[in-house]
């Protein structure tokens, strides 16, 4: 299957006339509970020309649009961002990005760019930002997915994993790790709690993630009491950081001399 990728990576440089520096996998994959019915998400990060950088008209305006987005089929589901479009993003702390760029499941990478947004993460990195936008993702999901009479399996991992990413950032501020049995096996105690997720885990992987079951009232309630527990917590941080844009200025600039030397 890598081939596949970079072989569609290799089509969109030239169809696009861009150069990707960076490609991985973004979903369930890279979370630790996919099955063989998995599709692969893609997502990369790539440069334009210097020439189509030095117009009036800067990308991401009008139709300059600043991704790259294929139709999704049934295996892929591939798209990327252009790199200031990125680096404005990555100044946020933005969640999905950092997601990118900490993979376990690297298809490609070229040049130094993301190596040096690797070493800026830690002082880039927002906990507030992070922690609210996978509250506010797991507490929607809950909503949505577990107030009902029954449930997908899949479902459970939709607030779980955000849950637990938020739980991370608040007992070592810094940003979680990707893969769901990590963050299992160091934020839930032993009994019976870890057991009915551990088998949930198995059931997803199993491939009985589209599985109806009837809701867990223990874990809902745990769910429940946590995720208002982490929300008052995150009421009580107030972190400034420092400008980071000078610092990814001179990324860009460097990353375009580097690439089209």
């Amino acid at each position: 299957m890598k081939e596949t990728i970079l072989t569609t990576l290799k089509k969109i440089e030239d169809e696009h006339q861009v150069k990707i520096l960076y490609a991985c996998e973004s979903g369930s994959r890279a979370w630790g509970y996919s099955s063989k019915e998995s599709d692969y998400d893609v997502r990369f990060i790539y440069v334009h020309t210097i020439e189509e950088y030095l117009t009036i008209d800067p990308v991401g305006i009008g139709k300059k649009r600043d991704v790259i987005e294929l139709p999704i089929n049934d295996l892929l589901d591939v798209s990327g961002w252009e790199l200031s479009k990125a680096l404005r993003l990555f100044r946020k702390s933005n969640p999905p990005l950092l997601e990118w760029l900490w993979s376990g499941l690297v298809y490609y990478q070229a040049f130094s760019s993301i190596e040096k947004m690797k070493e800026l993460s830690k002082a880039i990195f927002a906990p507030h930002s992070c922690l609210y936008h996978y509250l506010n993702m797991a507490d929607k999901n809950f909503r949505d997915y577990l107030q009902t009479d029954t449930v997908l399996i899949k479902q459970y991992f939709n607030v779980l994993r955000p849950f637990l990413a938020a739980s991370w950032i608040e007992k070592f501020n810094e940003f979680p790790p990707l893969e769901f049995p990590a963050l299992l096996e160091e934020l839930v105690s032993e009994g019976e709690r870890k057991k009915e997720i551990q088998i949930l885990l198995k059931r997803k992987s199993a491939g009985e993630g589209l599985k109806l079951i009837t809701p867990i009232p223990e874990l809902n309630d745990f769910l429940q009491e946590e995720m208002d527990r982490i929300r008052e917590y995150a009421k009580s941080l107030h972190i400034s950081l420092p400008d980071s844009t000078p610092q990814l200025d001179l990324l860009f600039r460097n990353t375009l001399k580097e690439v089209w030397r």
